[in-house]
């Protein structure tokens, strides 16, 4: 059982990591820049104030002293919600004062949330092949995925520095809640709706999953994590998918009837991650 900090705490998959790692036994303390409410639940804290990050690492008043690892998931959460600026400014001081703070705080294990789009996400070019996955270069395309690889380019120094930092990179593809499936099957009528993360998407409740399995993991140093679910939002087969909309993209595999594209193979074996919420459990 561990003391945890979990960042973005109210955000859309904080708030279910926060829920899984409690009900795990962790105690959680959620940091959140939303007002708080009078239960106070969480902390409200603005992460691009380096004072008030490094502050809550080390604890707040009343709710806790020092913490085992911190979980980061706050942030602008995907392009075009912010201008292109502000998403920069606010993804990359954010996550460059939690890593700071964690550290100087002695705590030793942090798990983030990288992204999808670092693949190449929306695709307009090929990607090297079919499915994709951790083992080629980043392909920012946007602003926002350019802060995610630069986080990750920032977590691999930083463990280089400190042999002793265990930072995960979870590359998150789109969270989903249970409630979204029912519209899932529309996507059948158009096959370029979903192209731009090639059909994937990442069940909340999986994701919370990725998070309570890389906490778990004992390896020091970096690494970094595909994390979706086991299957595509589509009902075509995913070798339809694939031969439709890129035709000239090498397939590495034989795939399976719905497989996922966003590769989650190296999650399996090292983490022990497995998906448990396909959408089509949920939709008749």
């Amino acid at each position: 059982m561990a003391s945890i900090i979990v960042t973005g705490s109210k955000g859309k998959l904080g708030r279910v990591v926060a829920d899984v790692l409690a009900s795990e036994g962790h105690t959680v303390h959620g940091l959140d820049a939303v007002p708080a409410p009078p239960a106070l639940d969480y902390t409200r804290v603005d992460l691009r104030d380096y004072g008030q990050t490094i502050d809550a690492m080390f604890g707040v008043q009343d709710r806790y002293d020092g913490v085992d690892a911190v979980v980061h998931l706050a942030a602008i959460p995907a392009p075009g919600q912010a201008s292109d600026v502000a998403t920069f400014d606010n993804n990359i001081l954010a996550t460059s004062h939690v890593f700071q703070g964690a550290l100087r705080a002695g705590v030793r294990r942090i798990v983030y949330a990288s992204s999808e789009t670092v693949l190449g996400l929306p695709f307009t070019q090929d990607p090297p092949y079919i499915p994709v996955d951790e083992d080629y270069d980043a392909r920012p395309e946007s602003n926002y995925s350019l802060v995610k690889h630069l986080e990750e380019q920032m977590a691999i120094q930083l463990c280089r520095w400190h042999p002793d930092l265990a930072i995960t990179a979870l590359r998150f593809s789109n969270v989903m809640y249970e409630d979204e499936y029912q519209g899932f099957p529309a996507f059948d009528d158009d096959v370029t709706l979903r192209r731009w993360n090639l059909w994937g998407y990442i069940d909340a409740r999986d994701g919370a999953q990725a998070v309570s399995r890389a906490l778990a993991h004992e390896r020091q140093g970096f690494e970094r994590f595909v994390i979706a679910n086991a299957d595509t939002v589509m009902s075509r087969s995913s070798a339809d998918l694939v031969a439709d909309q890129f035709p000239h993209v090498t397939v590495t595999k034989e795939l399976g009837e719905h497989e996922t594209l966003l590769s989650i193979d190296k999650a399996r074996a090292v983490l022990g991650y497995e998906p448990q919420h396909s959408w089509r459990r949920y939709v008749q």
